[in-house]
């Protein structure tokens, strides 16, 4: 089992967080980064050619956190593979013991640094899900047996901004069906959006880690808010543009919204967007 799983299964208050793989193989910050937060945090999510803009595969780079000492989440997205390479990756990851996978479908290869690339999607994240489910029971997706079986935590990822529709629901019900036992959130700051997800995942009978992102500027903010799934208010906008260190004022705002997300949450994934450094900062500030 997992640190993660443990950590969900005994309902403690639960950070994760996350670190891009590098753009290049000098490991050498992508180290200084794991070993800012290495003590602070759960688990490590590492990403998969996150804004599908090409990096280290996220596959290696979770081994390496493993050697660190460092539990990883593995991300791994259907828009650069088949479903042989996926099957592949995934038994790749079992040998080399990471645990705690979390399947996307993968973001748009027309919004990355190599537009010209063709997107896979041989799978979804729901699809692969089950997969996965398959690799435990010890066969493969085609239903062949497996040497051995898998063993594996399964997250999903879901936008809180989202909740309401019929659509959001059935597929965040179709994820748990699918395997899902935890998910991880785009940032939220609609507190009625969440405390009713929250709630949604414990009739489910899973664990949410809301999502919390460090602002570093009006600029930052303009920017995230063109990305799928996060809406950072207007209002919280033009704060930074009126602060002489917004910096600061972003530090201590993601501090006090895991202070919210303690009254009512399972946990929070903090997401720094390469500035890991700042994540002892933000928790010192939030009493964690």
């Amino acid at each position: 089992m997992s640190k993660l799983e443990k950590e969900l299964k005994d309902s403690h208050f639960v950070i994760t967080s996350e670190i891009a793989p590098p753009k290049g193989p000098d490991l050498k910050e992508f180290f200084e980064a794991a070993r800012a937060i290495k003590d602070r945090v759960v688990s490590v999510n590492v990403t998969d050619n996150q804004r599908s803009m090409m990096r280290l595969s996220s596959l290696v780079a979770s081994h390496f956190l493993i050697k660190e000492g460092i539990e990883p989440i593995y991300q791994l997205a259907c828009r650069d593979r088949n479903r042989l390479a996926l099957q592949s990756d995934l038994l790749g990851a079992a040998a080399l013991g990471i645990e705690n996978i979390l399947p996307l479908t993968g973001d748009p290869v027309k919004a990355g640094d190599q537009p010209e690339a063709k997107g896979v999607f041989d799978f979804h994240s729901i699809r692969l899900m089950e997969t996965v489910q398959k690799l435990c029971q010890g066969l493969s997706d085609s239903g062949t047996k497996l040497n051995a079986s898998c063993r594996f935590f399964v997250g999903g990822a879901v936008d809180p901004n989202r909740f309401g529709s019929e659509a959001f629901e059935k597929k965040l019900k179709e994820k748990v069906a699918a395997g899902a036992k935890f998910f991880q959130s785009q940032p939220v700051y609609d507190w009625g959006k969440a405390k009713a997800l929250k709630a949604l995942a414990d009739t489910l009978g899973v664990k949410v880690l809301f999502g919390v992102i460090l602002i570093k500027s009006a600029k930052q903010a303009r920017f995230l808010n063109k990305i799928p799934g996060i809406v950072i208010p207007e209002d919280l906008i033009e704060k930074f543009e009126k602060a002489h260190r917004p910096l600061e004022v972003g530090v201590a705002y993601a501090a006090e919204e895991i202070k919210r997300f303690q009254d009512f949450a399972h946990g929070v994934h903090v997401m720094t967007v390469g500035r890991e450094d700042l994540v002892p900062a933000i928790l010192d500030q939030a009493a964690l």
